[in-house]
């Protein structure tokens, strides 16, 4: 059976800080610039979810579409929306830095967990249209 891979796009806007909590803040603004300014700043998250996989023989699909549009709004979508990532975001209490590749990891293991085990999975953040990041587990 031929492998495909199909993709839904999302959205989501959130503000964040980057900071190094272990630095001054001379070294958190010289290392992120105007991102670790303490007040905060915004994007207009992008995603890109891909599922690959066998198509399957009975349905057609490699994963029903409409499934997979409920997860992504459930658990990325409805979670990361409008929030500050530092502050309401479990992951990065804790001090996790939320830098786009973090976000990345985080999305990905939260869509992990609602999707089939046998079906790959990879994702796409765009925190501006010219940065964006790829993870995909490894």
């Amino acid at each position: 059976m031929p492998i495909v891979t199909v993709h839904r796009k999302a959205h989501f806007n959130a503000a964040h800080r980057l900071h190094n909590n272990d630095w001054s803040d001379a070294k958190n603004v010289e290392v992120f610039g105007k991102c670790a300014n303490p007040f905060y700043h915004g994007h207009n998250y992008d995603l890109t979810v891909a599922v690959t996989g066998e198509i399957d023989k009975k349905t057609g699909f490699v994963m029903d579409m409409k499934i997979l549009k409920e997860i992504i709004q459930t658990q990325i979508e409805d979670y990361f929306d409008h929030k500050n990532l530092n502050e309401q975001i479990e992951e990065f209490k804790t001090g996790l830095n939320p830098t786009a590749e973090n976000i990345a990891v985080v999305i990905w293991n939260k869509l992990r967990l609602h999707i089939d085990k046998k079906l790959q999975l990879s994702i796409t953040l765009f925190e501006t249209k010219r940065n964006f990041v790829t993870y995909n587990g490894n």
